[in-house]
């Protein structure tokens, strides 16, 4: 679960819901203040990219992870990170959630993850009308069949959906 730019604000209590149910959570930092995605651009060589990387390898070697169960999510900047990477990655991720998203840049797409995004209709910093909206129209144009709710509320992630 990728963090947005003002950082893990609300991913302990997505990590302790998903616990109880079972569900092991990384939450990596990004190498900067935000994922460099949004910081320089997509890189598949970014230091970001390399990091979660990393953290992978190390979360799969010490815990038992079924392959068909593998999801990317994130908020916000976070989100839209999770985004590009699950699409450009989807066959490592079944799965993608993201919480209110501000765009999708991945370099390339393989495999074809389960899609869901959520956002707060009255979002006053990444405004759902040219960020989810736009994001959920480009993804069934492309084949894709997304799962998406909008849920009253600003910035942030409705709980009451976990």
């Amino acid at each position: 679960m990728l963090h947005g730019a003002r950082g893990k604000r609300g991913l302990e209590l997505f990590a302790q819901r998903a616990t109880k149910r079972g569900i092991a959570v990384l939450v990596p930092d990004s190498r900067g203040s935000t994922w460099d995605l949004i910081a320089s651009g997509f890189s598949q060589l970014g230091p970001d990219v390399a990091f979660i990387d990393r953290a992978l390898r190390a979360t799969f070697s010490s815990i038992a992870v079924d392959p068909q169960h593998i999801a990317i999510g994130g908020f916000s900047d976070g989100a839209s990170y999770a985004l590009s990477l699950g699409l450009a990655n989807g066959d490592l991720f079944t799965h993608v959630i993201a919480y209110s998203p501000g765009g999708l840049l991945p370099p390339s797409v393989r495999g074809r993850p389960a899609i869901f995004i959520a956002h707060g209709v009255y979002d006053n910093v990444l405004p759902i009308k040219t960020s989810s909206r736009e994001i959920i129209a480009r993804l069934l144009q492309t084949g894709y069949a997304p799962t998406y709710k909008e849920f009253r509320g600003g910035d942030g992630i409705d709980f009451s959906m976990l």
